[in-house]
């Protein structure tokens, strides 16, 4: 049989290489998404029962627990009642002080400047009121 070499016949369903890249992508592609959605049948199936405990925990959590301020329970005329009381005008009073040195609004007032300036320097209830009045 002599040697004859075959002319080049182009395939019937030949496709071009961007086609070719884009369809192995899209395979890929979708069989990932048929891995996922496989897994995440399967462990819903198998762990549902397992994981009913660990959810609740899971939202019991999630809940922030609604805080209640208890007032002891002491008589109003008692040293001890007055001293609470001027301990918690005190620490709202320091809440506010905090946050008016805090605040981004009042670098741009200049009276609130000099009070916490003036407070910081020479704390007196004087000063603490002008920060009250003058700073948000």
């Amino acid at each position: 049989m002599p040697y004859r070499p075959n002319p080049r016949r182009p395939l019937p369903g030949q496709l071009n290489a961007l086609q070719l890249s884009g369809s192995i992508a899209l395979g890929v592609w979708l069989g990932f998404i048929a891995i996922a959605l496989t897994c995440w049948l399967a462990s819903r199936l198998l762990f549902s029962e397992q994981l009913a405990p660990v959810a609740a925990v899971v939202e019991q959590l999630a809940k922030p627990p609604e805080v209640t301020r208890q007032v002891p329970d002491i008589p109003p005329q008692s040293p001890i009642f007055q001293q609470y009381e001027e301990n918690l005008r005190k620490n709202e009073q320091q809440q506010r002080m905090d946050q008016a040195r805090s605040s981004s609004r009042n670098l741009s007032n200049p009276k609130c400047q000099f009070w916490l300036q003036q407070d910081q320097t020479a704390p007196s209830e004087k000063s603490r009121a002008n920060v009250l009045q003058f700073c948000d």
